[in-house]
């Protein structure tokens, strides 16, 4: 964890000094951390939530080099990693609730950029296959619901 905070770290500076190409390098390496450690991690909120910064913070970046369908890629990659952990039965119960717990925070930022910024293929494909999938849930849902009365 403390490698991904000074990594992390190191890219904000150069973000905000405006150094973008270097800033690009530390955030591409935090999410390859983030990524390597996210079953792994001690704690599965720290986990989960690194993979979320890294993802955002090279979304913003890719927006401040005006590269917004870039920038949509990170948002969708996130959101559905989050979609497939809360999914996958085999990884602990703790990564999936903070997968839960942080998709909310995903949903809203791809929601916020494609508001300000228009759709995009990925994110009209991601968004539609989510509506159809929570559709589909409730509705079996309710019919195993509506069978044990």
């Amino acid at each position: 964890m403390e490698h991904w905070k000074r990594t992390i770290e190191r890219a904000n500076r150069c973000f905000a000094a405006g150094e973008l190409v270097d800033a690009r390098e530390h955030y591409l390496q935090a999410l390859a951390l983030a990524q390597v450690l996210f079953e792994r991690w001690s704690d599965a909120d720290e986990a989960v939530a690194a993979c979320v910064i890294s993802h955002h913070n090279l979304a913003d970046l890719h927006l401040r080099l005006n590269q917004p369908e870039e920038s949509v890629e990170y948002l969708c990659a996130i959101h559905q990693r989050l979609l497939h952990t809360l999914q996958n039965d085999r990884l602990v119960p703790a990564l999936r609730e903070a997968a839960l717990r942080h998709s909310s925070k995903t949903y809203v930022e791809l929601l916020n950029f494609i508001s300000e910024h228009g759709e995009y293929p990925r994110s009209n494909l991601l968004l539609k296959n989510n509506v159809a999938q929570t559709t589909l849930e409730r509705s079996v849902h309710r019919g195993h619901h509506s069978g044990a009365h």
